[in-house]
């Protein structure tokens, strides 16, 4: 048995964490959703969204027959919409070409929208039973200190020298709670920061505490400025209550979902509502303005509030439009910057998530 695996299996069945919500009944479905979530995203803040999208989406067809808008709602909050849209447009694929159940091939995993080889193999190994390397975040944490792997992580040569640790050391038998402890250890042990050596079932083999490198490893990418872009929200309020919304592309920041009316600039905006002819009924309100930070920008958000004489002069039949009642709206996904705006300023509607 490969050196890590024979450390980290005892450990696992004594500190590992055995009662994830998808650890029970771990299927491919709920295996493909829950690793998709934590991309990016820790297991605290996946826990409740977790149980509220299998519970309303079973399983892959009920996934792939719902509306997009319904599963962008279940997910506003958690973040990196893509990971939404591809897991709704691979499970229309599944239910085309595979008869709704996730294909046990690597190949024809890594195929679908969303899906890369470090999710295909967990999908292999905990959902179907199979042998393959996993190589997410916290297992290159654990690989890069113990073996001492300089080079950002990203790196064409670094990642595979990774892959080949990653294969060399996932076992043939018991590749699933191998393959859980050494995430879980990562997670919970070997933490990016203030990891807890003295835990650790690897601490005397590993090269970065013989050396004091934990703080280094893995190599972090070179950091650059991020630009600031800024931008203006239209918060148009009618008569009843209603707030208007506009559909964003479905590709780019925050695809497909609902946001208020947005302009570059406040000549914009005014050009804007003076093409419509009486549609201000007051002066627009400026409110204080907020940042909302992507991995690759800044974004300030400049919002302003006015009040709508005539709801149907602003939108007609316009589809990407829509007056939504934040009281008892549809179910639709919100960027987190509106959602909280809404929250704020209309009162926290009962189906929008906290």
């Amino acid at each position: 048995m490969p050196e890590l695996a024979a450390a980290l299996l005892p450990w696992f069945k004594l500190h590992g964490r055995h009662d994830l919500p998808w650890q029970q009944e771990p299927g491919p479905y709920r295996v493909w959703v829950s690793e998709i979530m934590l991309q990016q995203t820790q297991v605290k803040t996946v826990i409740p969204y977790f149980n509220r999208f299998v519970e309303r989406f079973p399983d892959t067809r009920a996934l792939a027959d719902a509306p997009l808008d319904q599963v962008l709602h279940l997910w506003t909050g958690l973040g990196y919409y893509a990971r939404a849209r591809n897991l709704h447009r691979a499970a229309q694929v599944i239910v085309r070409d595979f008869a709704g159940s996730l294909p046990p091939d690597l190949d024809a995993l890594m195929d679908l929208p969303g899906i890369g080889r470090s999710t295909a193999g967990a999908i292999l190994v905990l959902g179907h039973g199979r042998r393959a390397p996993i190589l997410d975040g916290n297992v290159k944490r654990v690989l890069t200190r113990c073996y001492g792997i300089y080079g950002w992580p990203g790196r064409r040569e670094v990642n595979e020298r990774l892959w080949e640790l990653a294969e060399r050391e996932t076992p043939h038998r018991e590749t699933a709670a191998y393959t859980q402890a050494i995430m879980d250890l990562g997670a919970t042990v070997c933490t990016r920061s203030k990891p807890r050596c003295a835990a650790c079932p690897l601490v005397s083999a590993c090269h970065a505490h013989r050396y004091g490198e934990q703080p280094l490893l893995p190599t972090g990418k070179a950091k650059k400025s991020l630009p600031v872009r800024q931008v203006i929200f239209a918060l148009l309020e009618n008569e009843q209550g209603e707030v208007l919304l506009q559909k964003r592309p479905p590709a780019g920041v925050w695809g497909g979902l609902w946001s208020f009316p947005e302009y570059r600039s406040q000549e914009e905006l005014s050009g804007w509502i003076s093409s419509r002819a009486s549609l201000v009924s007051d002066e627009m309100t400026t409110l204080p303005q907020l940042r909302h930070s992507f991995s690759h920008f800044h974004l300030d958000i400049t919002p302003v509030r006015g009040m709508i004489r005539d709801k149907t002069v602003t939108i007609g039949d316009n589809e990407t439009y829509l007056w939504y009642a934040p009281e008892h709206g549809p179910e639709i996904g919100m960027a987190a910057p509106v959602k909280a705006l809404i929250r704020d300023f209309w009162g926290q509607s009962k189906n929008i998530h906290r």
